[in-house]
């Protein structure tokens, strides 16, 4: 009966969202290491949601939860994302690790006479690894019937590097040209290695800049707008209502989310020299700010009054 259900609705996702769409989603899941139809993953995302406010709703009624936690289930998308831009990340630094050497070995089975696709299918029958398995799968394509140049370019898209990026077509450009591949393939190789180590010192020189934005986000902002409620808290107590107090909870805790946004985008900026990257940053500055500010809302209004009159 739940297959019945889960299948009925994968059909529904199916005629509602364009291929166009499903597909771009299934590659996204799968360059994150999810391999889960997309319209499954959809239905899922629904079903979880859908759930989570029902029970929600009813431990708002017996525990008086604020409302506010319904928002709570919607997590899961920018969480999703999250999962797959970290684990996109890690496999291509695990691919730009092995890229240089990888160049070289290949510049070295051109050396002795192969050709560039029988070089690529030799490596790939024995390399193990990302890049490997990337090469396995552009032989496929090609075998398949794909133009080498789309394989080749399709396959240093799905790197997630730009660095291997820029290097992959160069290499293109190279074989096009006729230039000599192999003294190219060294060229890069070597190129590669040093691009990839600034590339690590500059990440290294820019931590302290990052550390203090990732304080300001998770600790000071979240402390200082937890304290704003805190005072509107006192009075109301006090019969000092206003407009202003009554909605100074309700912007702080908008402006937390706007704000761990913004840092999570620095932050990318400054580490990567890009805006994508932000995402996987945003979901945890969000629900860290957020827990702070939850404590000193709900909790330091006592801890306040404690330690004045303890």
């Amino acid at each position: 009966m739940k297959l019945k259900t889960i299948d009925y609705l994968v059909g529904i996702i199916d005629n509602i969202v364009s291929d166009k769409y499903l597909s771009k989603l299934q590659e996204f899941l799968l360059s994150g290491a999810i391999f889960t139809d997309a319209s499954q993953v959809l239905v899922m995302i629904i079903i979880f949601i859908s759930l989570s406010d029902l029970i929600l709703a009813f431990s708002i009624l017996m525990f008086n939860l604020p409302e506010s936690t319904l928002v709570l289930p919607l997590f899961v998308i920018p969480g999703l994302f999250t999962y797959v831009i970290v684990k996109q990340e890690r496999r291509a630094q695990e691919i730009e690790k092995t890229a240089p050497d990888f160049l070289r070995q290949l510049s070295s089975m051109l050396q002795v006479g192969l050709s560039f696709e029988n070089a690529m299918e030799d490596m790939s029958q024995y390399g193990e690894g990302p890049m490997y398995d990337e090469m396995r799968r552009t032989i496929i394509e090609i075998r398949m019937g794909r133009n080498f140049d789309e394989a080749w370019r399709a396959m240093s898209k799905r790197l997630k590097s730009r660095e291997l990026e820029r290097v992959f077509e160069i290499i293109l450009d190279a074989r096009k040209s006729g230039s000599s591949i192999t003294n190219v393939l060294s060229d890069v190789s070597d190129d590669l290695r040093e691009l990839l180590a600034l590339k690590r010192e500059r990440k290294s020189a820019v931590m302290m800049s990052v550390m203090f934005l990732i304080i300001s986000a998770i600790i000071a902002t979240p402390f200082a707008i937890g304290m704003v409620s805190v005072y509107a808290g006192f009075m109301e107590i006090y019969g000092m209502q206003s407009n202003i107090v009554l909605t100074a909870p309700i912007v702080g805790q908008i402006y937390l989310i706007i704000h761990s946004v913004l840092v999570a985008f620095i932050i990318s900026i400054i580490m990567y020299g890009e805006l994508k990257k932000g995402i996987k940053f945003s979901l945890p500055l969000a629900v860290a700010s957020f827990s702070i500010f939850y404590f000193i809302s709900n909790f330091g209004g006592s801890l306040l009054m404690g330690g004045l009159y303890g």
